[in-house]
C-alpha cells in the first residue's frame, strides 16, 4: 500500500523575514504537543505581570494522572513550582506538568492566546488526556507553519528560556549534530530553541535556530500514513537546508 504524506513548511530570516523553506505554510495539520507554546506563552505573560506567580507551588495529584512524555510522573516530588512546571514542559513535553498549569490558568485563557498570536488558526484543543473519547476533542492542537514560524520571528524571551533545554532533537533538529541533553551554552555558535510534536501518524518541529550571527523561524509539520523513517530523514533534511542557508554568505 502507498504511503501519504501532508506537510506544512515555512523557514524564514527571523530578522528580514527572506523565506528560505516553503511548502502550503497555511495548510492546518495536526500538531500533538506543539500546541503546549499556547500554554507556555499565556504563562509568560501572567508572569511578566506578578513574577510571584513563578513560586507558587502546585500539586500533582491536583489533576488526574496522565502518562507518556515527561517526568514528574517518574519523580518523588508532589508538588512543584510553576517555574518548574514549566521548565518541565519546554524541556520534555511533560505532560502531567501541561494538565497542572491548565488547571491553574484555564483553557479558556490559553484558547484566546492562540487566536491572537496564530491568524492561521493554530490551537490547542484539550489538556492531554491518555484515552479520547467521543465527547472529547478528537486531538490535542492543530497548527500551520505559517503561523509558528511568525511566532518564533518575535518569541517570548521566557518562552525561549523554558525551550532552551528541549531534549527532543530528533526531527529537523537532528540535522545540528548536538548534544539533546547539553545545548544551551550561550556563547555557543550553533544554537537552537524548538517545540516538537509527535503522535501515531504526526511529527512536527517549531522553532527558532541561530547560528552564523543570523536566526531562523521554521516548522515543519508532517501528517502521514506510512512509516515514519523517510518523514524523519526529510525533516532533518530541512534542518540542514537552514544550517546552510543561514551560513550562505
Amino acid at each position: 500500500m502507498s504511503s501519504h504524506t501532508d506537510w506544512s513548511i515555512l523557514a524564514v530570516d527571523a530578522d528580514s523575514g527572506e523565506t528560505l523553506i516553503e511548502s502550503t505554510p497555511d495548510l492546518v495539520l495536526p500538531t500533538a504537543s506543539v500546541g503546549k507554546l499556547f500554554l507556555l506563552h499565556h504563562l509568560a505573560e501572567l508572569l511578566d505581570a506578578d513574577p510571584t506567580l513563578g513560586q507558587r507551588m502546585l500539586r500533582r495529584d491536583s489533576v488526574e494522572p496522565v502518562a507518556d512524555s515527561g517526568l514528574w510522573q517518574h519523580l518523588d516530588a508532589a508538588e512543584l513550582s510553576v517555574n518548574d512546571c514549566a521548565r518541565l514542559v519546554g524541556a520534555v513535553s511533560d505532560n502531567l506538568a501541561t494538565n497542572v498549569l491548565l488547571d491553574l490558568v484555564g483553557l479558556a485563557p490559553v484558547q484566546e492566546v492562540a487566536k491572537r498570536l496564530a491568524p492561521g488558526g493554530s490551537m490547542l484543543y484539550d489538556a492531554v488526556r491518555d484515552v479520547r473519547t467521543p465527547e472529547d476533542p478528537p486531538m490535542l492542537s492543530t497548527g500551520c507553519a505559517a503561523d509558528w514560524a511568525a511566532y518564533f520571528r518575535t518569541p517570548h524571551p521566557t518562552v525561549l528560556s523554558w525551550l532552551a533545554p528541549a531534549t527532543d532533537l530528533s526531527m529537523v533538529s537532528s540535522a545540528l549534530g548536538l548534544d539533546p541533553l547539553a545545548h544551551t551554552d550561550p556563547g555557543a555558535d550553533l544554537r537552537v530553541w524548538s517545540k516538537t510534536g509527535t503522535d501515531d501518524g504526526v511529527r512536527a518541529e517549531v522553532g527558532l535556530l541561530q547560528t552564523g550571527g543570523r536566526r531562523a523561524a521554521y516548522a515543519v509539520i508532517c501528517r502521514f500514513d506510512g512509516e515514519v523513517l523517510p518523514v524523519l530523514a526529510r525533516m532533518r533534511d530541512h534542518g540542514t537546508q537552514l544550517i546552510d542557508a543561514l551560513r550562505a554568505d
